[in-house]
């Protein structure tokens, strides 16, 4: 691939990488409420996800959901079920105190790593997103060297992102704030949670 589809690449993966969903959700409540580290724990799952969806595009997987619409929907109502248990955790836990960023890590890099894994596996139709994207960037028969390309792309992308979301919402004034208005806000996130795991289950 040439290095100006590269760019398109990056810029569009960067556009769907900055719209709202759980993953904006989980790493705004991650680094306000848990810290930078298990943030960025969290943000190399959700990255790792999306090259998994993203090998399984160019690996041309999306005809597999097309022969087995029963394996398509079985996994979206495994997501959707998913995004509404973390949504039924956080109300339940929003009216806990934030913990000290300077005691032990709330939440260890495993449970972290694994949760942006599952949240962002929770939505199968990423699979169709990238489907659709690679099919005006990408050629039709792509060599090694550029799908490890196109994987990196997407995975800097994806990081880099949700790591600058992690950095702002780590910092002492916007963590002040958050503890200030905990509660509610973990509410409205986790009706914003449920919200996309209904809206996924539904498809």
């Amino acid at each position: 691939m040439t290095a100006a589809a590269l760019a398109s690449l990056a810029l569009v993966q960067l556009l769907l990488a900055m719209s709202p969903g759980p993953a904006f959700v989980l790493t705004v409540r991650t680094a306000a409420g848990e810290g930078m580290r298990p943030a960025l724990w969290l943000t190399v799952g959700l990255a790792f996800a999306v090259v998994l969806w993203a090998a399984a595009a160019l690996a041309g997987l999306s005809i597999l959901f097309e022969l087995m619409p029963w394996l398509q929907t079985g996994l979206r109502i495994a997501g959707a079920l998913f995004l509404i248990y973390i949504a039924v955790t956080l109300w339940r836990h929003a009216p806990d105190s934030l913990p000290e960023q300077n005691a032990e890590m709330p939440r260890g890099a495993v449970q972290s790593f694994l949760l942006g894994l599952w949240t962002d596996l929770a939505n199968p139709k990423a699979l169709a997103f990238f489907a659709a994207i690679f099919s005006g960037l990408v050629p039709a028969s792509p060599s090694l060297a550029d799908a490890v390309s196109i994987l990196g792309v997407v995975f800097a992308v994806e990081c880099a992102w949700y790591a600058v979301v992690a950095l702002v919402f780590s910092r002492p004034a916007p963590r002040r704030l958050y503890a200030r208005v905990k509660m509610n806000t973990e509410r409205v996130f986790a009706v914003l949670l449920g919200g996309f795991g209904i809206r996924i289950g539904l498809g």
